[in-house]
């Protein structure tokens, strides 16, 4: 039997670690209003680095919002795995993934669904206030950081009202950063914003993808964004193919 180097352990061990998210054989279907069913993803596969990022581009109504639900677990596949370091995902009971949601997975759509009521630094702290009846001083901190590092420090007693569109998408990706995941899923983040705006967020995604060391996947129909991303998968027929 051949010797394994101590080279070849330390490689190994690297790409155990390197290797955030994998996904396995998922597929998906709807239900048609002629009673037929659709299938949206066909046995897909995806595996997704630390810190990697990536986009997803592909025609509406591909399936790429369902994909990021489905490793966001807002929804659930009819078959296959998503396993988040090597743990399945899709094998946890509700309330771990509850936590899965709220602290490894972070969350930015195309409208930024700031609460209206809320300030600006408020929205940020929401998803720590929807599992804890108080914030402590590091988070309060960890808020106040985001909010400098994303330009928007001077606007935390405002309202979504009160604030431009960029404005109120960066409040948002503060809000996805807050108990600092290990994904942060983009869907369709610069679709509502103009040029300017957009080139703005785009630049700041990146920073804090290396900042954070955040995995960073997005689903765009800019292939301007998508470009900037280290990978590009087209989703079509319910496969990724990698461009």
């Amino acid at each position: 039997m051949s010797q394994i180097t101590h080279f070849e352990i330390w490689n190994l061990n690297i790409g155990i670690y390197l290797l955030m998210l994998e996904i396995k054989q998922l597929c998906k279907s709807f239900q048609s209003g002629l009673g037929e069913r659709r299938v949206i993803l066909d046995n897909l596969d995806l595996t997704v680095e630390s810190s990697e990022r990536l986009a997803i581009v592909g025609p509406s109504g591909s399936g790429k919002s369902t994909l990021l639900n489905l490793i966001g677990a807002l929804d659930k596949p009819d078959s296959g795995d998503i396993l988040l370091e090597n743990q399945s995902v899709l094998k946890q009971f509700d309330k771990e993934l509850a936590s899965y949601r709220n602290r490894e997975i972070g969350f930015v759509f195309q409208f930024h669904h700031l609460l209206s009521q809320l300030t600006v630094k408020e929205n940020i702290l929401l998803p720590i206030l929807a599992r804890e009846q108080r914030v402590d001083a590091q988070l309060l901190q960890r808020a106040d950081y985001l909010m400098e590092r994303l330009g928007i420090e001077n606007l935390h007693k405002q309202r979504p009202s009160q604030l431009s569109g960029g404005e109120c998408q960066r409040t948002a990706v503060a809000r996805a950063l807050i108990n600092s995941p290990k994904i942060l899923l983009a869907d369709e983040p610069t679709g509502a914003l103009d040029e300017a705006s957009s080139e703005q967020l785009t630049e700041l995604l990146l920073q804090l993808n290396k900042e954070e060391e955040v995995s960073l996947i997005v689903v765009t129909h800019s292939m301007k964004l998508a470009s900037r991303m280290d990978k590009i998968y087209r989703l079509t027929n319910g496969k990724l193919q990698q461009q």
